[in-house]
C-alpha cells in the first residue's frame, strides 16, 4: 500500500481527531506502531475558517470555510484522506468526493458554560456564540438574552468567557470530551436544544475513485454513526439553507433499534420556528436513512420558506 497522506486542520481539536483516526486505522489494519508511522502521514492545512477571526463565518461564506482547502487538497491529490468535524461540512460535497467513513459518535449535545442553565441566567445576560443555530435556539427559549460574537477555537472561547466578555457561552460536548477538558458546564438535552447536523461525528472524506483508500476507511466506519449522518446530511441538503440559516438536525438510535430524526428551522432572532420529526425503521441502512432525511428536509423547506432561502 502507498503512503497515506491524511489532511487535517491544525487546531488542537482537529489534531486530536486526526490522531484518533490514525490510531483507529493502525488498529484495524493490524499494523505495528512502526508500520503505521511508515504508512501514515499527517498533513496540516490552514483553512479560511481558521484565518477569519474578526467576524461571523456567515458573513465570510459559512462553515464550509473550515473544509474548503482540505477538499481542494484532496482534488489536487496533495492528500488522500481528509478528517473533518462533520458539523462543519456542507450538505452537498464537491463532485468527485465522498464521505468514506464515520467514526463512533461522541456526545452530540451542546454544553452551556458560565451558568447552571439558560433559565438561571439573569435578564439581559450576554451569551457568546457565532452559530446562527445556537443563537436562535437561545433566543427561542430566552428572548431577553443578548447574543455577542465569540469566535476562535475551544480554548480561545473559554478564555473569552473567563475574561468576562460574556456571562455564558455554548460549546459542543464532543469537542470538550475529545480535548479532555472538564470545565463547569451544563449539557443541554437534545429534546430541548437540537444539535447541528453531524455534530459529534468525525468523518473521513476522500476521492470517489480511490478504491484503495475507500476500502481502508471502511475498516473503521461505524454503522450507527454512518446511518445517523446519512439522515442528517440528506435533511440538510434538502433544506439547502444559506450560511445564515438557523438549522438544527439530529438522528439518534433508540433501544428498539429504530432511529429518531428531529429537525427544526428557526428565525435568526428565535421569533419563529418550524419542527419536524420521524422515526426511521429498525436497522435502517444509509440509503433508507438518507431518503427519509430528505423527505423531512423537503417538508420543512416548504413550511419554513424564507428562513432557508
Amino acid at each position: 500500500m502507498r503512503r497515506l497522506r491524511i489532511g487535517t486542520r491544525g487546531s488542537p481539536l482537529a489534531l486530536a481527531q486526526a490522531h484518533e483516526t490514525l490510531e483507529r486505522l493502525r488498529a484495524a489494519s493490524g499494523w505495528s506502531a512502526t508500520e503505521a508511522e511508515a504508512r501514515l502521514e499527517l498533513v496540516v492545512i490552514r483553512t479560511s475558517g481558521d484565518k477569519i477571526t474578526d467576524r461571523p463565518l456567515a458573513e465570510a461564506g459559512g462553515k464550509g470555510l473550515f473544509v474548503k482547502e482540505l477538499e481542494e487538497a484532496l482534488l489536487d491529490r496533495r492528500v488522500d484522506l481528509a478528517v473533518h468535524s462533520m458539523k462543519d461540512v456542507p450538505g452537498i460535497l464537491p463532485d468527485g468526493l465522498v464521505i468514506a467513513a464515520a467514526l463512533p459518535r461522541e456526545d452530540a449535545r451542546d454544553a452551556l458554560l458560565g451558568a447552571a442553565s439558560l433559565a438561571a441566567l439573569a435578564p439581559g445576560a450576554r451569551v457568546g456564540t457565532t452559530s446562527p443555530r445556537r443563537a436562535a435556539q437561545v433566543l427561542d427559549l430566552r428572548p431577553d438574552l443578548a447574543i455577542v460574537l465569540f469566535r476562535g477555537n475551544v480554548q480561545t472561547r473559554l478564555d473569552k468567557l473567563a475574561r468576562g466578555e460574556a456571562e455564558a457561552t455554548l460549546l459542543a460536548m464532543a469537542g470538550l470530551n475529545r480535548l479532555g477538558l472538564a470545565p463547569a458546564l451544563a449539557p443541554l438535552e437534545i429534546a430541548g436544544f437540537i444539535p447541528a447536523a453531524g455534530q459529534g461525528v468525525v468523518g473521513l472524506e476522500c476521492r470517489a475513485d480511490d478504491d484503495e483508500i475507500r476500502d481502508l476507511a471502511a475498516l473503521i466506519d461505524d454503522a450507527p454513526s454512518a446511518v445517523a449522518l446519512a439522515a442528517e446530511r440528506a435533511c440538510l441538503a434538502a433544506l439547502d439553507g444559506s450560511c445564515r440559516s438557523a438549522i438544527a438536525i439530529h438522528a439518534s438510535p433508540e433501544p428498539s433499534g429504530r432511529f429518531a430524526l428531529r429537525a427544526a428551522v428557526f428565525a435568526p432572532d428565535g421569533s419563529e420556528r418550524h419542527d419536524a420529526a420521524i422515526h426511521l425503521p429498525a436497522a435502517p441502512d444509509a440509503a433508507d436513512a438518507a431518503r427519509l432525511g430528505r423527505d423531512i428536509g423537503l417538508d420543512l423547506r416548504r413550511r419554513a420558506g424564507a428562513l432557508v432561502g
